[in-house]
């Protein structure tokens, strides 16, 4: 698959040879679930439980006389009732760690990309450099492209002065190619990929 290469000012720089294995993948949308399923659970935190009555270290001895003392009946310096007691209906540990094959992962990769090429919502540069880091630069470069929501995924490192320019962006989100990723891929109305990063993500999988 070819793919017209522009640089950031809207210009024709060339054409790049996609690896169809990597861009050409019928996605499915069963996998892509499975996949930002998999994403979104490994996302959240795992609460600490609480500790009950069965879990604190308190004496399990009776304490004062079944009747005739006065005050309540107690048999447990566990009750929840008591300074140092354990909690009652208290929160239980939730394991949001779910498994997923990582043949099943790349394939997800593959898909999402494979699905903005195919929509045609993919979109190659030369490079991301920003002349000065000048975030009114940046703004009149993706007016020319006519990029609003778009994930930008770069080589090895992000480039510096992409970054810096479009930090109060608000829609523009920058990844180095080691963090693509389904979710982010998929959620942006366009994915925006250098010349690096596409070397990078073919030679991932091809790896």
């Amino acid at each position: 698959m070819k793919v017209k290469v522009q640089t950031l000012d809207a210009q024709a720089s060339g054409d790049v040879e996609l690896n169809d294995a990597v861009f050409g993948v019928e996605p499915r949308a069963d996998i892509l679930h499975r996949v930002v399923t998999w994403q979104l659970e490994k996302r959240r935190g795992t609460a600490r439980g609480t500790r009950e009555r069965s879990d604190v270290a308190r004496t399990g001895k009776k304490f004062g006389r079944q009747k005739g003392g006065g005050t309540a009946r107690h048999g447990d310096r566990a009750a929840p009732i008591f300074i140092g007691g354990g909690k009652a209906h208290g929160a239980r540990v939730r394991d949001f760690n779910p498994s997923l094959n990582k043949k099943v992962r790349a394939l997800g990769l593959k898909m999402a990309l494979s699905d903005k090429a195919k929509n045609g919502s993919l979109t190659i540069l030369d490079t991301l450099d920003v002349k000065d880091g000048k975030t009114r630069e940046l703004v009149a470069h993706l007016a020319k492209l006519n990029l609003t929501k778009a994930l930008f995924i770069d080589g090895d490192a992000v480039n510096v002065s992409f970054a810096k320019a479009s930090a109060n962006i608000i829609g523009v989100n920058l990844l180095p190619a080691v963090g693509a990723n389904v979710y982010d891929i998929l959620k942006a109305d366009t994915l925006v990929l250098t010349r690096a990063a596409v070397e990078k993500l073919e030679a991932r999988f091809n790896g």
